[in-house]
């Protein structure tokens, strides 16, 4: 009774998070749609579409590893890898592209892999060890591109990854929906979404419980790295090359978009829809302030701000429960 009784509570709660990211989001719409007649273009439009996609997929994923009451700094640094990997497949080894695919996506896989050992296994702290794995993957991305940027532009086919127009819909905002999809079943109808929402809750009551909780968290930081593998494809297909040193800062993002969706940063809450609508007001946000002629720097202020307003009603949310 007691279980059913805190699986309403936080049904209840993860549902009035998502209609205020929602409702904040077409404010948002409202207020840029006024201010500027530029906002609406079908163009403007499309690259909101485009922008969300790299960082919605990454939200996505880090939004498993926050439920369980973890961070991730290294996605960012951990989808350009997956970028650089697929290059060097492709363009420096000549290998079909659906393997470089492959190899962007395992390798991002591979990061978290490791991630989740050091933290279960090695009892590092979340912070530290994706901290270390952000520094040793922004390394390597310098190392094995040489520095460089590597171009695909002989092969134009891996362009269309993000920006084949299905329906008028580019491919790469396809993609990112169905990832969003994917995430969600994963977390509300399999058996890693349920231990997810246990081990974030009280992850010592979760273990005494019979379940191998370091295990599942290995298998949740993985899969936080494959979703970063597929943004740095999604990422090197709309800019048809794998920039080694970008990846720094996405992380935030897409902290900042799973905190607005409502994902607690004390885990135990949070869902894939919330997280979908904060990567859209981040990335809404950021747009409209450039329309407006907003400079960067206060683009920033404003961003983080809103963030620091989101963490703060998600603890008057928990001191009113």
């Amino acid at each position: 009774m007691a279980t059913t009784e805190l699986t309403k509570k936080r049904l209840n709660s993860k549902t009035t998070q998502t209609l205020l990211a929602f409702a904040s989001l077409i404010l948002l719409i409202l207020i840029f749609s006024l201010a500027s007649p530029y906002f609406f273009e079908f163009n403007n439009l499309i690259g909101i579409l485009l922008a969300t996609s790299v960082n919605g997929i990454l939200a996505v994923g880090i939004t498993f590893i926050i439920i369980t009451g973890g961070i991730d700094l290294s996605i960012g640094t951990v989808m350009t890898f997956g970028s650089v990997m697929a290059g060097v497949f492709i363009t420096m080894w000549g290998l079909p592209i659906p393997l470089g695919i492959l190899a962007g996506i395992l390798a991002g896989a591979l990061c978290g892999f490791i991630n989740g050992i050091s933290i279960a296994k090695l009892k590092i702290p979340p912070f530290i060890a994706t901290l270390g794995m952000m520094m040793i993957t922004k390394g390597l991305n310098l190392v094995l591109s040489g520095t460089k940027p590597i171009y695909f532009v002989d092969k134009p086919v891996f362009g269309l990854i993000a920006a084949l127009p299905i329906a008028g819909i580019p491919l790469g905002v396809i993609i990112f929906f169905a990832m969003a999809l994917i995430a969600s079943f994963i977390l509300s109808k399999t058996i890693l979404g349920r231990f997810t929402y246990a081990i974030g809750s009280n992850e010592e009551a979760t273990r005494l419980s019979g379940i191998n909780t370091d295990a599942w968290k290995i298998a949740i930081y993985s899969l936080g790295g494959a979703f970063a593998g597929v943004a740095g494809i999604v990422m090197a297909s709309r800019l048809q090359s794998a920039q080694p040193a970008l990846g720094a800062g996405y992380e935030l993002d897409a902290i900042a978009a799973a905190v607005i969706g409502g994902t607690s940063l004390s885990g135990g809450e949070g869902g894939i829809l919330g997280t979908v609508i904060g990567a859209f007001i981040i990335t809404v946000l950021t747009n409209g302030l450039r329309i407006l002629s907003v400079p960067q720097e206060w683009q920033m202020v404003v961003t983080g701000l809103i963030v620091i307003g989101a963490v703060y009603l998600d603890i008057l949310r928990r001191k009113v429960k």
